[in-house]
């Protein structure tokens, strides 16, 4: 369910990181527990992200929720469909529903970041099963 090749944070964000460039999007696991998602606002190209700190918001139809940055940088560019279709992350949250991407300050501490497998039993875990 959660892509092998993408890193995963405890506030449900995930990364995928090509070069120097981070692209960041919500979790499935998240999508779901948020419902249907009916807006998005993120940090405007040009604007800086750190690591931990909140780079955008996602609405939806139960509340107002921050997204947290997993990595340090400048953002490059936003996924503009996400303004017409932001169900775009209810459909598709590893792919279609990406949110922002990032050019990096530097290396990314991979040993911060949960594996997919890591993730997966962090859910379970969380969700009591």
């Amino acid at each position: 369910m959660y892509p092998a090749n993408m890193r995963y944070t405890y506030q449900h964000e995930w990364v995928d990181i090509q070069e120097n460039v981070a692209t960041i999007g919500i979790t499935h696991h998240a999508q779901e527990e948020l419902g249907d998602i009916v807006f998005v606002d993120m940090r405007k190209p040009g604007e800086r992200v750190e690591v931990g700190k909140s780079c955008g918001t996602v609405e939806s139809v139960k509340a107002v929720s921050e997204i947290y940055s997993p990595v340090t940088g400048a953002v490059k560019e936003l996924n503009n469909d996400l303004t017409a279709n932001p169900e775009l992350i209810n459909q598709d949250p590893h792919g279609k529903g990406w949110m922002l991407k990032v050019a990096l300050d530097g290396p990314v501490d991979l040993g911060k970041l949960m594996t997919a497998a890591q993730y997966e039993i962090f859910v379970q875990q969380e969700s009591g099963h």
